[in-house]
């Protein structure tokens, strides 16, 4: 009973890691960038949700659709408008670039709202579902439930939208596709905005199940990192998988080893993953 119990915290847990993860390895793949700003735009969703649901009663599952089209703008504006200048530079000044501007982002933050911790608090709450000797919080369940659908709505904008083929061509070979006519330039910019808009809307769904600070972006952001190296850049399938496997991992640990040894197991199998099979559980050798 135990282990059902600690193998469906963590398939709830995975599937919002699968959300949190799915923005940033589009933005890696595709763009070769390593988004740093990445966990405060999660933060910030969340605190975009956690103000509408205060201020002005708004469900946070209703805040996602307001989250949504708000980061695909600023995403895409901030790579138009700075990281475009420098997408051909070395990796290391691109990071270097995200860095600074997650800074910046995130001491607004501090200085807005403190670092105090929050967390959306439904009234009423929804309640709990028992199946069997299982527990869920529904919350938990619905809130997995919608990041599993946005990651299906992103999977088949990629596979059967125009301009899905486009980004995976860009991926595949920049300069080959832009020999057969795509604008390379607003592809990068429409998947910076895709994966500001994932990060956006996962937002409201970790605030209603986790306390949220402006401090809390740099361990989205290492969570993100590990499952985007656990699936393989670029992947959707490959965030889902890697999502799914870190929260297992740290639900387990968790269970054998404390919780607080939980992130370090993480690490541990990321280790692992990368002497084993460094392109990712479901990465293609080369295809970046």
């Amino acid at each position: 009973m135990l282990y059902l119990q600690i193998i469906a915290n963590g398939l709830v847990l995975g599937g919002l890691y699968a959300c949190i993860a799915a923005g940033f390895s589009l933005v890696w793949g595709v763009l070769n960038v390593i988004n740093i700003l990445h966990g405060s735009f999660i933060v910030l969703g969340g605190y975009l949700a956690f103000y509408a649901y205060r201020l002005a009663g708004i469900h946070p599952f209703v805040s996602v659709l307001i989250a949504a089209p708000l980061f695909y703008i600023l995403g895409y504006a901030l790579q138009r408008g700075l990281i475009n200048r420098v997408i051909t530079a070395p990796v290391l000044l691109t990071l270097t670039l995200t860095f600074g501007l997650d800074l910046m982002l995130s001491n607004a933050m501090l200085t807005a709202f403190t670092a105090d911790f929050r967390k959306i608090t439904l009234d009423p709450p929804l309640g709990t579902l028992f199946l069997g000797p299982v527990v869920l919080p529904v919350d938990r369940l619905l809130a997995m439930a919608l990041a599993l659908g946005l990651l299906g709505l992103l999977y088949l904008t990629l596979a059967r939208s125009r301009i899905g083929r486009a980004i995976v061509a860009v991926r595949m070979d920049r300069e080959a596709a832009a020999l057969m006519g795509v604008r390379v330039k607003d592809v990068y910019a429409i998947t910076f905005g895709l994966g500001a808009l994932m990060a956006g809307v996962s937002g409201p769904l970790l605030a209603l199940i986790f306390p949220i600070s402006p401090l809390s972006g740099a361990v989205y952001l290492g969570k993100a990192f590990v499952v985007c190296v656990l699936g393989g850049l670029g992947s959707v399938p490959g965030a889902l998988v890697g999502g799914l496997t870190l929260g297992l991992t740290e639900s387990f640990g968790a269970l054998w080893l404390g919780p607080e040894n939980a992130g370090t197991v993480s690490f541990i199998l990321l280790i692992v993953v990368l002497l084993i099979r460094p392109e990712g559980l479901l990465g293609r050798k080369g295809y970046a």
